[in-house]
């Protein structure tokens, strides 16, 4: 059993289809199946339902993808642990939440320095990106700060305060209790302080609505389709359009910090290290910024 087919069979159980893998990897189709059944003779048992809309795992696949993320993760981590300390190098797959207004700057500082670094970033919502670095699938991730995680370890980023927003004619709260609201799907840390704040002041929402981009969001509060919850840091310059009214909330709402966090019992490799190190050098300029 080797490696490659390790990682040709992780890309058909996430993908669904040898075409599509075959594309991605630049292989003959029947390079792929080869190697797939190649896995199930080894294995005795076969490891993909195949049907006319492409290829599902069987249990044992399910079973076998556990092992197969795991292996592969640890070999990465080999990789990265051996490699020179001062030029780190290979894959760092890290996450984020839509709004770390930091992010743009801790990216191009980390690249422009380590350039054998090959950077991948996944956006997503706090609870799944939680997921995905526990299940290692990423290495670390940028998230609202939740209750504290045995597995995970986490990095102070920045604190932020969180704004109701609506679009200009929507001007008190009371008008705000009857709006639509705007938000991204359950596991988001700003929708999870907005529904704590209607649950306390026994507000049920007319209507939630769900959508996958900030940028959706907010073009939909300036239409005056319902309102948001989000960093002030994110719509300042909507605000400063005149297009949005910001609304404050009490302090247990709207005070948030962003974590950039990582597993607690994984080897900490000198790629990661050098990118933590990087988050809190912004830190520390954005410190000098405000006392100057």
């Amino acid at each position: 059993m080797e490696l490659k087919d390790l990682e040709i069979f992780q890309l058909v159980a996430q993908k669904g289809t040898v075409t599509a893998v075959a594309k991605e990897l630049s292989y003959v189709q029947s390079n792929i199946t080869a190697r797939i059944k190649k896995l199930e003779v080894e294995l005795n048992t076969p490891l993909f339902n195949r049907h006319n809309r492409g290829m599902n795992l069987t249990p044992e696949g399910k079973k076998l993808l556990v092992y197969c993320e795991q292996i592969l993760s640890l070999t990465n981590e080999m990789k990265k642990v051996v490699q020179n300390k001062e030029h780190p190098s290979g894959k760092l797959e890290i996450g984020t939440v839509e709004t770390v207004i930091k992010l743009p700057t801790i990216l191009s500082t980390f690249t422009k320095k380590y350039k054998e670094v090959d950077l991948s970033l996944f956006s997503g919502v706090t609870e799944k990106l939680q997921e995905e670095v526990l299940n290692h699938r990423l290495d670390g991730a940028f998230v609202t700060e939740t209750t504290p995680h045995p597995e995970l370890v986490s990095h102070d980023v920045f604190q932020e305060e969180l704004v109701l927003i609506s679009n200009i004619n929507t001007t008190t709260l009371e008008q705000l209790k009857n709006e639509p609201f705007l938000c991204f799907s359950k596991g988001c840390g700003y929708r999870a302080r907005l529904e704590a704040w209607y649950k306390d002041e026994n507000i049920v929402p007319k209507k939630v609505m769900e959508f996958g981009t900030l940028e959706t969001i907010l073009s939909s509060v300036v239409a005056g389709l319902g309102i948001t919850f989000i960093p002030r840091s994110a719509v300042s310059h909507l605000e400063a359009r005149g297009l949005i009214h910001c609304h404050l909330l009490p302090t247990k709402y709207s005070e948030i910090k962003t974590v950039f966090i990582r597993r607690s019992n994984t080897y900490l490799t000198t790629t990661v290290e050098r990118f933590i190190e990087t988050i809190d050098l912004s830190n520390g300029e954005s410190s000098e910024l405000l006392q100057y």
